[in-house]
């Protein structure tokens, strides 16, 4: 059989390659994606003062950064952080914080978008501080309420700042609560903060806030009230949303049903008895009356002396958790300590050593190396 040209070409090949036609020619070097020569732009280092001055002259890009400071995992962030705060701290505590929580699908982003732009219209200024959840997996967090809060987000007396869980609601609660000293400082004098969702955040969020108002929807079923009687403790303020067209009939109906259940329930330590309202954010209905409520909840408790006691129980509070957070941090990042953990570990799992004594004797360990 006659050679065709492409053979004549495979048969020329094999002998240069050595006789093999599994070879691979070397190819053209790959083409870099970025041009070589680019040079980022280096962010300018800004000292402690220059963050203070502007956060106090209310510089929103300056405020963003020192808050990117303060969620850092760098020791020297840290502390320049803490430095920004304790300057802060004299021009903070001027703002009503309000702690916003709901079951999921209550619509709490739609809510705090619509109220928002109220109170903003209203003369105030507002931060929206989101604890957005981040992936169990992959730690990574979609920090989408600047889009889900569109209309707000560009309105220059409304900062919306999203901050991942990351897996760490205390650690997040903490920076949190810092935050609120800085948004403080730089003017804003109405804060939201926007839990996750249903579960252990809000207990963190109660401790920093004011005054707690909690979102419900209408139809949600008995299988909720378990979740909800004590988050429904907790609560200054229910909203039942997505009150509007064909379901205004059922929220008017949940709002009965609920009032009704909060009789059952004792007095608050504020003497305050929380009220039921509908709202909706498509319509605007029941927003005003809503905040018209906000504002007399507050009235009334600086009136009796809660504000403040409530204020200062929850700085010794905060006192206390970062206390706690700080010597978990010293003891796992002990070098004894990380060399010791894997060992541990494994005895337990072999069950050859129980939880308490493995504990016990890493803490002697750790407590020991503190001496020398």
């Amino acid at each position: 059989m006659a050679f065709t040209k492409i053979d004549h070409w495979e048969h020329h090949h094999k002998e240069e390659a050595g006789g093999s036609a599994l070879s691979v020619n070397e190819g053209v070097k790959d083409i870099p994606n970025v041009n070589p020569n680019f040079k980022r732009p280096s962010r300018r280092v800004l000292a402690t003062k220059d963050y203070v001055d502007g956060i106090l002259a209310g510089d929103i890009t300056i405020l963003s950064q020192a808050i990117t400071l303060v969620e850092s995992h760098n020791p020297s962030h840290y502390e320049q952080a803490q430095q920004i705060i304790e300057q802060c701290l004299p021009h903070a505590g001027k703002s009503i914080r309000i702690g916003i929580t709901g079951v999921p699908g209550a619509g709490k982003s739609t809510f705090i978008e619509a109220i928002g732009g109220m109170v903003a219209d209203m003369g105030h200024k507002l931060a929206v501080l989101a604890i957005d959840p981040s992936s169990e997996r992959s730690g990574g967090s979609i920090l989408g309420d600047k889009t889900r809060m569109g209309s707000i987000s560009g309105n220059p007396d409304i900062f919306i700042r999203p901050s991942p869980s990351a897996g760490s609601l205390g650690g997040v609660a903490r920076k949190t609560r810092e935050t609120i000293v800085l948004c403080e400082a730089a003017g804003f004098d109405v804060i939201f903060i926007e839990t996750v969702g249903v579960g252990q955040s809000e207990t963190a969020v109660h401790s920093m806030v004011d005054m707690f108002m909690m979102l419900q929807i209408s139809g949600a079923g008995d299988e909720l009230q378990g979740i909800k009687r004590g988050i429904m403790e907790m609560a200054d303020i229910i909203t039942i949303t997505k009150a509007d067209g064909d379901n205004i009939h059922m929220a008017e109906l949940a709002r009965t049903q609920i009032t009704n259940a909060l009789m059952l329930f004792p007095t608050p330590e504020s003497n305050w008895r929380p009220q039921v309202f509908t709202s909706s954010a498509v319509t605007k209905a029941g927003l005003r009356t809503i905040w018209n409520n906000i504002e007399e909840y507050i009235s009334f408790t600086k009136g009796n002396g809660y504000f403040t006691m409530n204020r200062q129980r929850q700085s010794k509070y905060w006192m206390y958790e970062t206390i706690g957070e700080a010597l978990r941090d010293s003891f796992f990042r002990n070098p004894a300590i990380e060399k010791m953990l894997p060992e541990y570990e494994k005895q337990v799992l072999d069950n050859k050593l129980s939880s308490f004594i493995a504990a016990k004797q890493l803490l002697g360990t750790y407590f020991d190396r503190l001496k020398e």
